[in-house]
């Protein structure tokens, strides 16, 4: 833990390395077992170091849920760019990459909701936002196209959001194997769309 290494971690770098740490100590030990003071040894700086970034624990908690939304928000977008693509096409590709998010991250994920409903964390739900405005924007579309019953998207996008949740929780208590992820996302899709349709 020399100077040098203190003066390598330069623009940022610091910040991303301890975020990186964080996240894979959250993954293989779980929250718990998160401090700043093993965080710094692993990374090889000064104990003081981290404080530099992330005044407390609780701090870095919070960054890592942020920078946890902004992932989700990403590949929730790129799961499906294309506009024109139909709206049943759309609705399964964002159910699959929730869900292949929620299997990969589960940690992170069970981090990112608790961060959410903690007194005073405006910063994480506001990073929370955008993924969620998305579902909400799909569902919209798809009542736009005819496909979705009329009624408030947001009770409707909660349906959805359950089913997916569900589904990634039963995967991550090993209660499902992983192997049957696609038939699962396929089936969800396609009961929430026969439910969901207008009558």
């Amino acid at each position: 833990m020399t100077e040098t290494n203190e003066r390598a971690y330069h623009h940022g770098r610091l910040h991303v390395a301890l975020l990186v740490a964080a996240e894979r100590t959250v993954r293989e030990q779980g929250v718990d077992q998160l401090s700043l003071r093993e965080l710094a040894r692993e990374v090889g700086v000064s104990h003081a170091a981290p404080r530099r970034h992330f005044p407390d624990r609780q701090a870095l908690l919070d960054a890592l849920a942020v920078t946890g939304f902004e992932r989700l928000d990403a590949q929730l977008r790129a799961a499906s760019p294309d506009a024109e693509e139909g709206f049943g096409f759309r609705l399964r590709a964002t159910v699959a990459a929730y869900i292949r998010f929620a299997t990969d991250n589960a940690a992170l994920l069970e981090l990112m909701f608790t961060s959410k409903h903690r007194s005073g964390a405006d910063h994480v739900i506001a990073a929370a936002i955008p993924a969620f405005t998305l579902m909400d924007e799909l569902i919209t579309q798809g009542q736009e196209a005819g496909e979705l019953a009329a009624g408030d998207p947001e009770q409707i996008g909660i349906v959805l959001f359950a089913t997916m949740q569900g589904i990634a929780t039963l995967m991550n208590g090993d209660m499902v194997k992983r192997e049957l992820l696609d038939g699962l996302v396929d089936k969800a899709a396609e009961q929430f769309l026969r439910g969901a349709r207008p009558l």
